[in-house]
């Protein structure tokens, strides 16, 4: 049996914002394709970190990051060709209204027109701003500007999909639909990796999870052995009182 082709390898990668002290140490992961990978860990842990790095809006020297076999620092076009991030505030072009921005985003990724209209009206419509997409951006509310960050996020059916708390200003109908997407995208061959603070969510969602803690990885790996018998926030929870205890 063949096994299957790593979607994101992340090797021995660091990364210091003062030259002192490492937000991220010597970081190793790998997601596969079909993996919900959850990335768990408290504020500062270096999970927003590691993810810019990854999409390529944060340099970095130490280490090596690849998508699909892509080094992200010399072969970043082909690396975003195929990946969508969404990150963890909801900064986009006010100015535009939401078809526009839709819109300059299928027009970037080439996606033709019939294919683009069929998928701004399935995701518009599952997440119930299809009414709204003619209005401008700055009119939306918290919610509705992350949902109309996610429709771009899919318009060109990206083959991994990087997220940095999702669920944040979400509704729970949102919510739930967002959950049946990324399981279609990984049942498709794709990929998720993402990051939330929601432990109930990455317990039920991700085949496979690592827990970051003061930039190292303290446990990664898939989610049932993890957990054993124990419950994510438990298992959560003693990693940090032992780190608490080792201090």
């Amino acid at each position: 049996m063949s096994e299957k082709k790593p979607i994101i390898e992340i090797r021995n990668f660091s990364k210091s914002y003062d030259k002192k002290k490492n937000a991220v140490e010597n970081l190793n992961l790998q997601v596969e394709a079909g993996d919900i990978y959850g990335f768990l860990g408290s504020n500062g842990a270096g999970k927003t970190t590691t993810i810019k790095a990854l999409v390529g809006v944060m340099d970095f020297t130490e280490g090596e990051m690849y998508i699909d076999g892509h080094n992200v620092k010399t072969e970043d076009v082909a690396c975003k060709t195929i990946t969508s991030y969404v990150p963890d505030n909801n900064t986009v072009y006010e100015f535009l209204t939401g078809k526009q921005y839709l819109d300059y985003i299928a027009d970037l990724y080439q996606v033709p027109e019939e294919e683009r209209f069929n998928r701004i009206k399935k995701y518009g419509d599952l997440f119930e701003i299809t009414n709204r997409l003619g209005d401008l951006i700055s009119s939306y509310s918290h919610g509705m500007k992350q949902k109309i960050i996610l429709l771009g996020a899919l318009i060109h059916k990206p083959k991994l999909l990087v997220l940095d708390e999702p669920f944040i200003g979400l509704d729970p109908q949102s919510s739930f639909n967002l959950k049946q997407i990324m399981t279609e995208l990984c049942n498709d061959g794709g990929a998720i990796f993402f990051s939330t603070h929601i432990l109930e969510v990455a317990e039920k969602m991700c085949n496979k999870i690592a827990i970051i803690k003061d930039g190292k990885l303290v446990k990664d790996g898939l989610t049932e052995e993890i957990l054993g018998d124990n419950s994510l926030e438990e298992v959560f929870l003693d990693i940090a009182r032992k780190s608490e205890v080792n201090q």
